[in-house]
């Protein structure tokens, strides 16, 4: 059966209708027939601006919306940035791509053009991610890291009107939008550490559309998959979410076919960090990840997420 139209689910903001605009295209250089429908959908995530993650419920309801779409056939696909997507699916759906993942790191946004060295005293850096919270604190623990929510572009309206002195986005999310000339600073580790999945695209579907599946086959990058999953399978045994502060990057070696998987559990006042590395084969993706694990859970990580 060849299907004629492809039904997009994805939140209403700038970056997100970019991403699913840029999946559109990919998929209509392999199959120039396909229609293409977008569905914008305000998820749960979008509404609770003023709160917590944690207090509204969890990274998930970035994501219910539009896997509640897929699940009731009024969507075919739904695009995600992977560092939202929970670490368990709901049953019936699956992440049939991840695409090649573009910049994984944080950057730093300062309008007086300062850098985390020269950041002045008590300076007012807005984020809304303990991860980086913990990271920042545990570098310069003078630092007055505030709440900073909405989309990218509410984000970077706060900080122009004066309420930060200076902000941290992802780096990717900056340059899909082409803003990359904002970045004051890129955050790489071991400084900061990104988020499981930061910098990919993940396009999940239903598990009985195979029609769709042969549409999304070349969007898949395996290398990136490879590292995203690995990254993943440690968020779900550490139980990883957004209000955990949890660190994640496995960076591939081509030429050695191995991988380097990072991790740091952290205190929310990032006093008390626990960090593993592991290197290893790319067979051996799933033993990294099993072997971080019990490394981090033997230095006391279960303990340390237990009271974030």
């Amino acid at each position: 059966m060849i299907k004629q139209t492809l039904r997009i689910a994805t939140r209403k903001s700038p970056l997100a209708l970019w991403q699913a605009n840029h999946v559109a295209q990919k998929i209509q250089t392999h199959f120039p027939h396909i229609t293409i429908k977008l569905l914008p959908l305000v998820t749960s995530g979008d509404r609770f601006l003023k709160d917590k993650l944690l207090a509204a419920g969890g990274k998930g309801l970035f994501v219910k919306e539009l896997e509640e779409a897929l699940l009731d056939h009024r969507a075919d696909i739904a695009v995600h940035s992977m560092k939202d997507v929970p670490s368990e699916l709901p049953h019936h759906l699956i992440l049939q791509a991840i695409c090649h993942r573009d910049d994984p790191f944080d950057a730093l946004i300062s309008p007086a053009h300062l850098t985390l060295e020269t950041l002045p005293e008590n300076a007012i850096i807005g984020t809304a991610s303990l991860r980086r919270q913990a990271q920042l604190l545990a570098y310069r623990s003078d630092l007055n890291i505030q709440i900073l929510r909405g989309n990218i572009n509410t984000r970077l309206e706060k900080l122009n009107a004066g309420q930060y002195d200076a902000i941290i986005l992802a780096g990717a999310a900056l340059q899909r939008m082409n803003w990359q000339h904002l970045i004051t600073q890129s955050l790489m580790p071991p400084l900061m550490i990104p988020s499981c999945g930061q910098g990919a695209l993940g396009i999940e579907c239903r598990v009985d559309d195979p029609t769709t599946h042969a549409l999304l086959a070349p969007l898949n990058d395996p290398l990136t998959s490879l590292c995203v999953l690995t990254e993943r399978r440690v968020n779900a045994a550490l139980g990883g979410n957004c209000h955990v502060p949890l660190a994640i990057y496995c960076a591939p070696n081509t030429q050695q076919d191995t991988l380097r998987l990072q991790t740091k559990v952290m205190s929310i006042d990032g006093q008390v960090i626990i960090t593993d590395i592991q290197t290893g084969a790319m067979a051996n993706a799933n033993s990294l990840a099993d072997q971080a694990v019990q490394s981090l859970k033997a230095q006391g990580a279960d303990q340390l997420l237990s009271h974030s």
